[in-house]
């Protein structure tokens, strides 16, 4: 595997240390600031909503610069937000600090196209490996993130404020790797050839299936991850005990990202997304039985490895859908689907929470969570009766 894919891997695990971290904090700070406990999740929504805004820039601008002066300028911008952020915690301003999380989200909309220069760094043959090894950057993240969130919220007076001071420097070490890293320049990975109507694109079955497997793996798991700070919260468990159901989330999310390469390899990406929408709907099972603290560890690891399964699989099928030419505006439509989707969970995760609590909030997840088989369902349905039928 080249170093660059490696050095890669290290920026995903600093960026989703980064987003562990606000997962973790946003919603209590939400709550603390918020004028009522529905806004408690907003400024996890505003992240999302800065990522979503940064979908089609992202991809259109390293067409045109590249996707270092790309990631560099991500970077950058996610660093204004932590000063934002920060600035808005002392003063207590809560339409501040939604501002600085909007900022933080268009640096992280930048740094989620990591997995697809990982993709242009290496051969077909490792394009799934490839994927793998940069998300799985996520095993360093669910260790470091966590530990900064409870290590850092009392660092100073005002709480949480170390937690943003230590994402600020999470920004700062990933310059320094991307300072290092040497990707293909955009006329390498960014053909000028003929391109297709952008519909045509997007109605293909395959183009379908990966964007509805991206955008319902991610867009249930998010729903689900960001009410459980304001679940345990509510149901009475310690900060503590939070941030480590987190912890063995996001290592259910990104431990299997070393094997889900193989094993989409030998089974195929359609079957690995069947695997992953059943166990995100084995989350919103379990947790109509057990709201123990180990019914938390349990469910939320059946949702992190539900969204490895179907994302990154999702990711390798988006690859076979576009021609070089056509690589920027259709990675722009998949990512601003995908996280629309993402940031709009945010925004309902509190409202929801609050009024269904957490059976009920997952009761709603159970027939989202197996869309995507549905939809592969019909598509094989309607592929078999095209098949020519044998006149008796």
């Amino acid at each position: 595997m080249p170093l660059t894919v490696t050095l890669l891997s290290l920026c995903q695990a600093l960026l989703v240390s980064g987003n562990i971290l606000l997962i973790a904090v946003s919603p209590l700070i939400g709550a603390q600031l918020a004028p009522g406990p529905a806004w408690a999740t907003a400024p996890v929504a505003t992240q999302w909503l800065g990522l979503m805004c940064a979908t089609i820039p992202a991809s259109l601008i390293m067409a045109r610069l590249g996707r270092k002066r790309g990631f560099l300028l991500g970077n950058l911008i996610g660093l204004s937000g932590v000063a934002v952020a920060s600035l808005a915690l002392v003063g207590e301003q809560f339409l501040g600090f939604m501002l600085g999380t909007w900022l933080i989200g268009i640096g992280i909309g930048f740094g989620m196209l990591y997995r697809f220069a990982a993709v242009e760094a290496t051969s077909v043959e490792l394009r799934d490996r490839a994927i793998g090894l940069v998300m799985g950057g996520g095993v360093l993240a669910a260790v470091l993130g966590p530990w900064l969130a409870r290590s850092s919220q009392d660092l100073f007076a005002t709480p949480f404020l170390g937690s943003f001071l230590g994402l600020g420097l999470l920004y700062v070490l990933a310059l320094i790797i991307l300072a290092f890293i040497h990707l293909p320049p955009p006329q390498a990975t960014h053909d000028e050839g003929p391109t297709r109507p952008l519909f045509e694109i997007l109605r293909q079955p395959l183009f379908i299936v990966a964007a509805s497997a991206g955008l319902i793996g991610y867009g249930v798991m998010n729903l689900a991850m960001t009410a459980t700070p304001l679940a345990m919260q509510r149901a009475g468990f310690h900060f503590d005990h939070v941030a480590t159901t987190i912890q063995w989330h996001v290592l259910a999310m990104f431990v299997p990202a070393f094997f889900t390469g193989r094993l989409t390899a030998r089974y195929g990406a359609r079957t690995m997304i069947v695997v992953g929408c059943l166990l995100l709907a084995g989350c919103g099972v379990l947790a109509q039985f057990s709201v123990t603290l180990y019914g938390y560890y349990s469910a939320l690891i059946l949702l992190g490895l539900g969204w490895n399964l179907t994302f990154l699989p999702a990711t390798g099928l988006l690859t076979e859908t576009y021609r070089a030419s056509e690589k920027a505006r259709t990675q722009a439509t998949n990512e601003f689907l995908v996280f629309t989707t993402v940031g709009l969970t945010s925004l309902f995760a509190g409202p929801l929470e609050a009024s269904l609590g957490w059976e009920g909030l997952n009761r709603l997840l159970l027939p989202l969570a197996l869309m995507p088989v549905a939809i592969l369902l019909w598509q094989h349905l309607v592929k078999a009766d095209r098949r020519p039928q044998i006149e008796h």
